[in-house]
Formats: structure tokens, sequence, C-alpha cells
């Protein structure tokens, strides 16, 4: 099968005849097929997504095709589309099937993407390595003993291993981003509220992005254009105007850059602040403004977070109790004994944690000493953030601070694994626009990826800089 980068190729085959959209979707049934050992699918949509690829065929024929015609993309497990199952890779959702379609998927679909089916994730979102599934572990595709990042770690698999063109993930702390980095992929967060929310399983409602995981910046840079706009089914959408379609590098003009200085700190792997480096010394020569930066609140960023993401995972996961859908526990003594036992059993351990955490800072006699304070201090860091974009275009640091890990490597140790988000979860607190783009790879052949941070509602310069690295 023929590798395509861009959508533009795969389109421009298709109207000289080379392929087809039929041609296409079987050719990904296959890489399915071929890697199932990396357990990237949950479902697959066989049927649907040939007899898709025929209409749409017929589309081109009559030159009618909309403007992701050829695209075949898969969805994190926690979007709903409607009459296809949505479990958030959880237990407590066995067999439920969506009503209704997000809108950031509705508007893909009426623009002619083919959904080739669903894809694992972290239980609810809730993980950084994809182990979390209640489908089990992912593998990554450079190496499948090492973990695919996570939460949306089989979005960037799926994308990675050539199984789809794109996929839809979702971002609460990074879960775009970093397993893009450690899959090899772009991945975009927009600003909060650029994409709608409805049809997203929440997390944290105050975190939560949609954003696309693509081979190249141009098709991250499309995606969102065709997610982006205000939605009357969420209140939080942006009533700004759409992003652009297409993006270039601006020619001549030159950036103000600031690059985190934590960024080569010991700690962090040496390939990657290697790789980082030779960038900002690229960045030099091409004539933009570097300088380091130091933030001075980098180390209230993971407790802040943490804090009101349990807090409003609590909240949220309230409504999972077995009694309108989902799973039910089968020994139930009475009501009481019910919800206890669904949710104990149809919750993961992780999920489980963070419901237990959420609970306790929102408790009335830890309220003001937690919840109160990270509310604060998430305001301090907006402020602080806003600071650094008052001299700085772009804001430029690694996306994770190595490059993916072994399965089982640090599934024991949570603190560990929290800190692998130390860079990602920023933009989440101040809702800024953030991308993650790959840049090599270790010695091991494993992916390294550095992430830009814009101003909010800022992804044009966001994409055209990340265009200009990639």
């Amino acid at each position: 099968m023929k590798e395509y980068t861009r959508l533009s190729e795969i389109r421009e085959d298709i109207l000289h005849g080379n392929t087809t959209c039929h041609d296409i979707v079987q050719q990904y049934l296959t890489k399915i097929h071929d890697q199932r050992h990396l357990n990237a699918f949950i479902e697959v949509y066989e049927a649907e997504a040939l007899e898709q690829a025929a209409s749409i065929d017929e589309k081109f024929r009559l030159n009618k095709q909309g403007k992701l015609a050829g695209m075949v993309i898969s969805l994190k497990d926690v979007l709903c589309h409607q009459d296809h199952m949505v479990t958030a890779s959880s237990k407590i959702l066995t067999g439920f099937k969506s009503q209704f379609t997000a809108t950031a998927v509705q508007k893909l679909l009426d623009e002619d993407a083919i959904v080739i089916g669903r894809v694992s994730c972290d239980e609810f979102a809730m993980g950084s390595s994809n182990e979390n599934s209640y489908y089990g572990a992912v593998g990554n595709p450079h190496n499948a003993s090492k973990v695919p990042g996570g939460s949306s770690g089989a979005s960037a698999v799926s994308v990675a291993a050539g199984m789809c063109h794109a996929s839809i993930g979702s971002d609460t702390g990074g879960s775009v981003r970093q397993p893009s980095a450690f899959c090899g992929t772009v991945g975009l967060k927009p600003t909060y509220s650029r994409v709608s929310r409805y049809g997203l399983i929440a997390y944290g409602s105050s975190f939560d992005c949609i954003g696309p995981i693509t081979k190249s910046v141009d098709d991250a840079a499309l995606l969102l254009h065709i997610m982006s706009g205000q939605d009357e089914a969420d209140s939080t959408s942006s009533t700004k105007p759409k992003t652009a379609e297409k993006i270039n590098v601006e020619a001549g003009k030159k950036l103000n850059i600031g690059v985190l200085k934590e960024s080569f700190n010991e700690a962090i792997q040496p390939e990657i602040r290697a790789a980082l480096q030779f960038e900002v010394e690229k960045l030099k020569l091409a004539g933009h403004e570097v300088q380091e930066v130091t933030f001075p609140l980098l180390d209230y960023i993971l407790p802040t977070y943490y804090i009101l993401t349990t807090a409003e995972a609590s909240s949220n996961l309230s409504r999972f109790d077995g009694v309108k859908f989902g799973y039910r526990s089968q020994q139930p003594q009475n009501l009481e004994s019910m919800y206890k036992n669904t949710r104990t059993e149809g919750f993961g351990k992780e999920v489980r944690k963070r419901i237990m955490l959420g609970t306790f800072v929102l408790s009335a006699d830890y309220y003001d000493a937690y919840f109160t304070k990270a509310q604060k201090v998430r305001r301090q860091i907006q402020e602080a953030t806003e600071k650094l974009f008052e001299t700085f275009d772009i804001i430029l640091m690694p996306t994770t601070p190595t490059t993916a890990f072994s399965i089982g490597e640090k599934s024991t140790d949570s603190l560990t694994m929290y800190l692998g988000d130390i860079f990602t979860v920023q933009a989440n607190l101040t809702g800024n626009p953030a991308i993650s783009i790959p840049v090599g790879k270790d010695v091991e052949g494993l992916p390294i990826g550095i992430q830009a941070i814009a101003k909010p509602f800022e992804e044009e310069t966001l994409l055209s800089f990340a265009l200009s690295i990639q």
C-alpha cells in the first residue's frame, strides 16, 4: 500500500484514477487485520466503511465530494457516533449504544470523512500509557513492548501504524500530544472552546478538548478548520470564526520564541534535549529571536491539575450508576448495594482512585483547603502564562520528558506516571492551543516529539510554526 502523508496526495491519486476510496479503505482494513497484536481497535466498521467508500467514489465521479473525501479516520472511544457503541473503554458502559453523534464527528461526516472504527483509550481518558483500558494494554507500533502513551494512545497507534489516515482524540492534560510524541505523529490540542465538546464523554469539563492526530500539520489544520466553530448544543463553545483551511509558512516572518529553561534539565532524556537544541539552532539560523525562559509556577502545575481534574471527574462520573444504562451488578442486595457494587465492579482501579481523590477534595472539610486553593493557583498560572505571551509568540519545550517506556514499567508508580505530564498539562490549565511535532528518534528508534504553545485562538500562528518545523 502506498503510504500517504497528506490528504491532498490521496485526493490527487483518486482524481487521476490511480486509486479509489474503496481500495484505500480495503487497504486500511488489511493493515488493521495484520496488526491486531497492537490491540488498537475495539470495533472495526468494515461493511459500513466500504459502503461509505463506494458512495464517496460516486461523489468523486460527479465532482460533488466533500472537503474530507478520501480521508479515513478512527474515533477515540469517548466520542459519540449515533447507533454505534461507545464505552470510554470502561466495563461500566458495556453495551451502550449512542443515540446521537458528537458535533465534531458530524462535521467530519458532513465533509465525507469515512469512520473505519473506534479505538481504545485509557478508561474515561484517565491515563498516560493506554494500559488502563478495559480492553487491555495497547502496543506502540515502533516497539510493541512499549506503551503508545495516553489517553489517546490507540488513536496515535492507528495513524502511526497506517491503519487509518487520521484519528480524532481528546486532550484533558496532554492526551492527544503525549501519545503523538510517543508514536511519531502530529497531535493538536486546540484552544479550549474552539471545538464543541457536545458528544464527548466528559472527564474534566473545564479541561477537555477534542483534537486531531495526523501524519502532517496540513491535515491537522484542515481537520481543525472543519471541526471548529460555535455550537448551540455546547454553551462553552467559542463564537470566534473558524480557523483557516490551509496553513502556509509565512516566509520572512520572524517570531519571538521562548524555550522553557527546564527543558534542558538533567532529568530530561538526553536525546530529547539534543533534539530540542537542534531545533533551537535551526530557528536561530532562520532569523527568529530565541531565548530561554523560566516559568516560575512550574512546580504547581501538576498538583493543581490533578486536584481540579479529579474533582471534576468525581462529579462527571456520578451519572454512571447502573440504573439507566451500561453495566449493572448482578448481585445487589438492595438499592445502595447495587450502586456500590456496580461502580466498584464497573470502574477500573485508576478511575476509582481519581473519583475517590476528587470526592475527598470536594468534601466539606477539605473544599477550601484543596479545591478552592487549586482554583486560585490555576488563575495565577493563567496570568503568568499570559505574561509570557506579552513577550513571546511561541513557547517551545519537549512534549514529554522521555520517549515511550515499557508496558508495565510505571503502572505501579502513579507519581512517576503523572510526572510524565509535566510539560503538557499547562496548556489545559490555561486553555492555550498546543501541538506536538515529531522531530526524530532516540537510540532505540522510538519517536521524539517537541511541543509548541501559542496564545489563545492563535492556532494559525501555531500551525504555521509547526509546519516550518515539520
